[in-house]
């Protein structure tokens, strides 16, 4: 299978002679069937450069159905179990594209809001105007534990605030835009700081990112950038073209994995109880542990419980019933004395064990991909 290529042909078609799973991603952008009847006019008399191409024309509904399942199906085939797939739409086309997803078998995973920070207006002013699309993003299927999910790429992304599902990004415009003689050459191009967070969010260095409905290539562009590979499919050859002359103007990046995506999100370290710190003879049973100004104080038990003024519990439990508070971290909270009389927090004591089981037990880069959150599984790089 060649990789980083538009294949110029019919999505249903060429797709059939994909490899099965061999996609880590897929972008789709198909068709919206918008069922345009007349010609539109602004008020000025100018007329409106919509969509009435050729390409997205149905004679009905069932046909647009039809249509939406064949391929829909082979990007299922394509897809790796591991995989997930964007699918995105309008009012006209969506809500059909996201029953016959669930009916193949996918499972909905989002269903994401961009808005339009300059949507064209509703020039006869007999309804709201149309200021957003929307986003389909699943996972093959429902049993599908391990997938691709970047969150703190994401949060990162957003000023280290989690991501929400409503994205605010301009229209494709200005020198973005592909033209051909002067005019835009795509009626629906999007811009590239949508595929941006869709690729990063969702696959990593080095996967495959397919795209169906590639048009003139923004999916390839990005996916350039990124440091991804990418797999584009195009009927029409003047589109094709376009595409290629935009992606071999893309420079190829020249950063390592890290620079490209960076850890999907910081290292976990190891859960250490407070009974280890007995366990490693850090602490003895008996042991006096004090507040950071000496206010407090209580003994440790033999089993990792501390007793105070007639109470008893957890490090934490027990600082916070003492302070009246609802909780209270008390690996901060409680200090150990030193032999020159100087207080430390006890999570100096839980870092040394740390250290030591890092040193034992040396990891190799970490993981990629946090998975569904419901069954904190991950996916190994």
């Amino acid at each position: 299978m060649q990789l980083d290529t538009v294949l110029c042909g019919d999505c249903v078609e060429v797709m059939a002679s994909l490899p099965e799973k061999c996609a880590d991603l897929v972008f789709a952008d198909p068709p919206y069937n918008l069922q345009l009847k007349n010609e539109l006019w602004r008020p000025n008399m100018t007329r409106v450069d919509g969509v009435d191409d050729q390409w997205d024309r149905f004679g009905d509904f069932g046909a647009y159905d039809r249509f939406t399942k064949a391929w829909l199906g082979d990007c299922r085939r394509v897809l790796k179990d591991t995989g997930t797939i964007w699918v995105i739409g309008t009012y006209h086309n969506i809500f059909r594209v996201g029953r016959i997803l669930m009916d193949l078998g996918y499972w909905i995973l989002n269903d994401v809001i961009w808005l339009k920070t300059n949507p064209m207006p509703n020039f006869r002013g007999v309804r709201f105007t149309n200021a957003h699309e929307t986003l389909i993003w699943a996972k093959k299927s429902e049993r599908q534990a391990r997938y691709t999910f970047n969150h703190w790429a994401m949060k990162n992304l957003n000023d280290q605030l989690q991501m929400r599902s409503d994205w605010l990004i301009p229209l494709c415009t200005g020198g973005e835009r592909a033209r051909a003689n002067g005019e835009k050459a795509h009626a629906t191009q999007k811009p590239e700081a949508l595929l941006y967070r869709v690729i990063l969010a969702s696959s990593a260095p080095g996967d495959v990112v397919l795209d169906p409905f590639f048009g003139t290539g923004t999916t390839g562009v990005v996916a350039r950038r990124l440091g991804r590979h990418w797999i584009g499919i195009e009927r029409d050859p003047a589109y094709v073209e376009l595409a290629r002359a935009r992606i071999a103007a893309t420079p190829v990046p020249s950063f390592d994995d890290e620079a490209l995506c960076g850890p999907s999100q910081p290292a976990r370290e190891p859960r250490i109880p407070f009974g280890a710190l007995l366990e490693h003879g850090l602490l003895a049973p008996g042991a006096q542990l004090f507040s950071a100004h000496r206010e407090l104080s209580a003994r440790v038990t033999a089993d990792g419980r501390l007793r105070a003024e007639g109470l008893e519990g957890s490090i934490h439990s027990l600082a916070a019933r003492l302070n009246g508070l609802p909780s209270c971290n008390g690996w901060t909270y409680w200090h150990f004395q030193d032999e020159a009389g100087v207080l430390h927090p006890i999570d100096e004591l839980r870092a040394r064990i740390r250290r030591d089981i890092a040193s034992a037990f040396p990891l190799d880069g970490g993981y990629r991909a946090s998975s569904d959150r419901h069954s904190r599984s991950r996916r190994e790089r």
